[in-house]
């Protein structure tokens, strides 16, 4: 099955209440990321994290920890930009609809400005994050801060959106809960 994104799925404002708070667990790609700013998280970089971390949690959200939050005041470095487009991380084409249609997540968050990586314009099928995810009924985050400050796995996410009748997103201060 083939989506074209979350464009017919419920609006922010009817997000239900029991997806506004769900466990998190982070895969941290850094390392691979400062070799290569166009990396991509594949399925087996998650069966990796999974082997070492546990399962991915059921209803919960995958965070991808890149680093490049550092770039969040530069316009100009978390774009990444030249001649030949974006050049940011993001999700392999496979890895998205392996996360849409067999993976317990509710959603994936990012650090970069989108849930797609910067070349996903020339994959196939375009922007697989947002073609497989969101209509599959998960969610995306973007420009998260401060995932290094999470474990592996154990944290809790808040996200709640405002609830914007007819809004496909919303802004929203992402909070993260770790026992101390």
């Amino acid at each position: 099955m083939h989506w074209v994104t979350g464009r017919d799925g419920d609006d922010v404002a009817r997000v239900p209440v029991r997806r506004l708070v769900a466990p998190a667990v982070v895969i941290d790609v850094t390392d691979r990321v400062a070799a290569d700013p166009d990396f991509l998280l594949e399925i087996e970089h998650v069966r990796a994290w999974e082997a070492e971390h546990g399962p991915l949690p059921a209803g919960g959200w995958l965070l991808l920890r890149t680093g490049w939050d550092a770039r969040a005041n530069d316009q100009e470095a978390i774009l990444n930009a030249d001649e030949t487009g974006p050049h940011t991380p993001g999700v392999s084409v496979a890895c998205a609809k392996w996360l849409a249609e067999e993976a317990p997540i509710i959603g994936i968050g990012v650090e970069t400005v989108g849930t797609d990586a910067g070349a996903a314009h020339s994959f196939e099928p375009a922007f697989p994050c947002h073609a497989y995810l969101l209509g599959a009924d998960k969610y995306g985050l973007t420009q998260l801060r401060n995932l290094d400050r999470l474990p592996p796995a154990g944290a809790v996410v808040i996200a709640p959106p405002l609830p914007i009748v007819g809004g496909s997103g919303s802004p929203i201060r992402v909070l993260a809960l770790v026992e101390r």
